[in-house]
């Protein structure tokens, strides 16, 4: 074992859950978040079947369960020609047949909670970094960071979990390339009342200018309005009633509502990426999660490909940790296994963006095709669909190696 911590540096799910994985292998780490707390509004609010399981195997659904979620069975598109289902995780064969729609920042709180119990885990909120030890080069590799405060802390390798604004990648040199995001959102909340539709938490309402994005919570919904990339100028000049019209329009059941958004100023504008850096990683350094790679917020893929890189990751760096050479292929194995994946996303999410830019372009309602209207008719498409968005394009699983280090439980015949 190294004589010096790992650093993770972000609290975000990747980060939080990587600093667990390897805590609970007993290797030290530290992981440093540069806010006080997590009591702060996210936008990815989605626990996938896929994340509800590895935490089965961990011994942790049944307590992270406890927390209150709303679950979401279906995704669907509602236009002015009906509603389109086209995923459908009832039909998967897994006792997590749904998405948790859960406050990111409860799910922090919990797993953070469960790595506090494992002696080799160090939770520093409030430090912020503000450098690197080393210049990343084969010569002079990362082997730690320094804080705005001054303070040096040494590592056998430092993780950054920063987000798609990585502090660390910036001072790495690293650069994230565009792939082409053609919409911006609009993001507030409004309250929940008793007789809304239940079955709404993921919807997209669809129409010629914009759509609305809903994500359901316990008594409030995050509604978000998309806007062209860029149009946030001229959304303020047409003013907060402008958003009203759009919602009420789009959303009728929240017409009675949209007027407790009365100044934009409540409103938190969201500019969507898509992009990836091409090298997640330097000697002594790799990247995780948004700091590698920004997801699109819509289909809610951020936080499941953040905690497959976080497992990926640990798959390769357990072992190498433990045998003190991590080394630039140990790195370099973590994107090459996680990379597929995310290019597959980002394609996709870059077509749908193209379409939506087609369609605002030339007055169409933003919809599916009408072939794909008729495809998702047939439960073995929707049953596709969902299994795709549930687990990713890639599915990672625990080594043989690893679920021996953690003490997992077997999967289930």
């Amino acid at each position: 074992m190294t004589a010096e911590p790992t650093i993770v540096a972000g609290g975000g799910p990747g980060g939080m859950l990587l600093a667990y994985l390897l805590a609970r292998a007993g290797l030290p780490v530290t992981l440093l978040e540069r806010h006080r707390d997590f009591d702060r509004d996210f936008r990815g609010d989605s626990l996938h079947p896929w994340t509800l399981e590895l935490f089965d195997r961990l011994g942790l659904s049944g307590r992270l369960l406890e927390q209150p979620h709303v679950p979401a069975r279906r995704f669907r598109f509602r236009t002015g020609r009906g509603t389109v289902t086209t995923t459908d995780y009832g039909l998967l064969d897994t006792p997590y047949d749904y998405v948790a729609i859960m406050p990111q920042a409860r799910f922090l709180d919990f797993l953070a909670a469960e790595a506090a119990t494992l002696p080799t885990f160090e939770l520093r909120t409030g430090a912020a970094v503000n450098g690197l030890l080393g210049a990343g080069t084969a010569d002079d590799p990362v082997r730690g960071v320094t804080l705005r405060s001054g303070e040096r802390i040494d590592a056998g390798l430092v993780v950054a979990a920063d987000g798609r604004f990585s502090r660390l990648r910036t001072l790495a040199g690293l650069t994230a390339e565009s792939q082409g995001a053609t919409t911006d959102l609009l993001w507030f909340a409004l309250p929940r009342h008793d007789d809304d539709p239940p079955d709404a938490a993921v919807d997209l309402f669809l129409g010629t200018r914009s759509y609305v994005g809903l994500l359901g919570g316990e008594d409030r919904w995050q509604v978000g309005l998309s806007l062209p990339k860029g149009g946030y100028p001229a959304l303020r000049e047409a003013g907060v009633e402008h958003v009203r019209r759009e919602v009420a329009g789009l959303v009728p059941w929240l017409a009675g509502r949209v007027g407790l958004l009365t100044d934009l100023n409540d409103a938190t504008l969201l500019s969507v990426d898509i992009s990836r850096v091409p090298d997640w990683h330097r000697p002594g350094l790799l990247l995780i999660g948004d700091a590698a790679h920004v997801i699109s917020p819509v289909g809610g893929n951020g936080i499941l490909m953040a905690l497959q890189d976080a497992l990926a990751a640990a798959n390769h760096l357990v072992p190498a940790l433990r045998a003190g050479t991590v080394g630039t292929a140990t790195l370099a194995a973590v994107q090459a296994e996680r990379e597929p994946a995310i290019v597959s996303v980002q394609s996709r999410q870059v077509r749908i963006e193209r379409g939506v830019a087609r369609a605002r372009e030339r007055g169409r309602t933003i919809a599916p095709p009408a072939f794909v209207r008729l495809l998702m008719r047939l439960p073995a498409v929707r049953r596709r669909s969902a299994r795709d968005n549930a687990y990713g394009p890639v599915p990672v699983h625990p080594t043989p190696e690893l679920a021996r280090e953690l003490g997992l439980a077997p999967v289930p015949a």
